[in-house]
């Protein structure tokens, strides 16, 4: 009884931190849209330039270390080690916030010097803003570490959602203000950056909230005795083990910003040397990283269904079900391709009227319309690494991302000088090209899965196309019928866009069921499912059973 009660604890843990993952994640690709609306593209630069880096030195200062503390403490609790349990979130509070506080003084001290590596000066003002988060993050994962190794996840997810939020609104409301009253886009800049602050400090007081509402629960109390014939861990035992368990998954996530942080360092420096003025290099970088929120946007499935695929595997590869870890894996991989090619198809041949309807204008709408195709090799690495980490080879999907950064680093500094920010699009395809080349492999390889051509890519190959001749007589049709009657370009092209979208998405999922693309099985991996599978069946889209 005891263990089915666990089991359900567990479950609904990693439920909580799912749902509030998936919600961050989801704030975090929209809020840039109407941020570059408010500041433009200079203010979306200062915003790119600066924010890959201080999530490097985060990842640095905090990443796998929540993982490693609620490890600790629930195996020092469990088997009766109170002082260890006590000591071990004592001596990783103390290690993080001198970390914390290092990488504080490193970026803060550094901030001239890494301006001028990035090719600006004027950036030294908002990475020292950035530097002012880096002392207080830690302090909230320490908590949220402690949190989870008593099973508690709900503190850990509340805490996210609250230190997102507060972080954007700040970011909309300062942007605003420095614009309004200043029309200072650096400004608004410094203070998007800055918004990490404030947001750290919501994440802590929901945690201290937690803490002290559940004081008695959560700590080992005071009076709590340690168990006879248990001996406690020593601080050098506690600090061991935190490296142990904290340094791979630190190892892992860092790769992650690489991608962004090579364009930070590059992008400005080679437009540059290539012979354009530098005011038109950050405005060109700008309107680069327009493309950022929409392909976070468009890989936001693959993140969900990587969080409910590592579960999923770890369960099977437990119980040695080969067939079914191979089973999951196709339909994975094949899901995730059925998502990410129409949403990469349809965002390069509607790049135009979807910048103008977001953006205001169509400035680095060519480089938009090429990194449009890093959603189907990004989904694909991410569904892939999913199901690589569900199978315990947790170091295996890093190391590939890491050799696609390295490729996305050398074209970078190829490509940039001569097709400029087109340049910078496409090394971002290849490089997500790479990774999820290696990732397919490394699946097909632990797992025997049958990624097949014919049903995998043929048949959603045809519906794309069928697709994509649809969106394009749509769109122009629309174009015709709307272009003289309506005067606003933004309107106009909204409405192209919007409409040319619902019409290419009816025609793919119907050319799907069609071709047998999509088949009864898969919808039944859906939410309600069985329920969508019937209406289609009702309505002659699926055949009879």
């Amino acid at each position: 009884m005891g263990q089915e009660k666990a089991s359900v604890q567990f479950v609904k843990g990693a439920a909580i931190l799912g749902v509030a993952g998936l919600v961050s994640k989801l704030l975090g690709a929209v809020y840039r849209i109407p941020y570059q609306n408010i500041a433009g593209d200079i203010g979306l630069y200062v915003y790119m330039q600066v924010y890959p880096l201080y999530t490097t030195l985060l990842i640095l200062a905090t990443a796998g270390f929540p993982i490693a503390i609620s490890k600790i403490v629930s195996e020092r609790v469990a088997v009766g080690d109170v002082i260890g349990a006590r000591r071990a979130f004592r001596v990783a509070s103390i290690s993080l916030v001198i970390l914390g506080f290092f990488f504080f003084l490193l970026l803060y001290s550094g901030a001239p010097l890494i301006a001028s590596f990035m090719g600006d000066q004027h950036l030294t003002t908002p990475l020292r803003a950035v530097a002012w988060s880096l002392p207080l993050v830690p302090m909230a994962a320490i908590l949220r570490g402690y949190f989870q190794g008593h099973q508690n996840m709900m503190p850990t997810g509340v805490s996210q959602v609250i230190e997102q939020l507060i972080r954007v609104v700040f970011i909309l409301l300062s942007a605003f203000w420095a614009m309004n009253v200043y029309q200072d886009a650096y400004l608004a800049g410094t203070g998007a950056v800055f918004a990490a602050f404030p947001g750290g400090v919501a994440a802590v007081l929901v945690l201290l909230w937690y803490w002290k509402k559940d004081k008695q629960t959560v700590l080992p109390a005071a009076h709590q005795v340690q168990s006879s014939g248990v001996k406690a861990w020593t601080n050098r035992q506690v600090l061991q083990s935190l490296l142990y368990y904290a340094l791979p998954i630190c190892m892992g996530a860092l790769v992650l910003p690489l991608i962004p942080l090579v364009d930070s360092v590059t992008v400005v420096n080679m437009l540059q040397w290539s012979g354009m003025h530098e005011d038109l290099a950050k405005l060109a970088k700008g309107a680069f990283d327009r493309g950022q929120p929409l392909i976070q946007f468009g890989t936001f499935f693959a993140t969900s269904l990587s969080l409910a695929l590592v579960p999923a595997i770890s369960e099977a590869a437990a119980q040695r079900q080969h067939k079914l870890i191979a089973n999951r894996s196709e339909v994975a991989i094949r899901l995730t391709f059925l998502l990410g090619l129409p949403a990469s198809f349809g965002l390069a041949l509607l790049a135009e009227p979807i910048n103008v309807m977001l953006y205001g204008d169509d400035n680095g709408t060519q480089a938009l319309a090429v990194q449009s195709f890093t959603i189907i090799f990004a989904t694909l690495s991410i569904a892939s690494a999913g199901i690589l980490q569900g199978m315990g080879r947790v170091m295996r999907p890093a190391r590939n991302l890491f050799i696609g950064v390295m490729v996305k680093l050398i074209l970078n500094l190829v490509l940039v000088p001569f097709w400029g920010i087109a340049g910078a699009a496409l090394s971002t395809v290849l490089a997500y090209l790479v990774a999820m080349g290696l990732n397919v492999l490394a699946v097909k390889k632990y797992t025997g899965a049958q990624i097949g051509l014919r049903q995998t890519a043929l048949k959603p190959f045809i519906s794309v196309v069928m697709m994509s001749v649809v969106v394009l007589l749509v769109e122009w049709g629309a174009s015709s019928l709307f272009g003289k009657v309506i005067t606003s370009e933004r309107l106009f092209q909204t409405i192209v866009g919007l409409i040319a979208v619902g019409a290419g998405a009816i025609v793919y999922v119907i050319s799907l069921l069609k071709t047998g693309g999509l088949t009864r099985a898969d919808i039944h991996f859906l939410p309600k499912g069985k329920r969508i599978a019937a209406v289609l069946t009702k309505f002659q889209f699926l055949p009879k059973q």
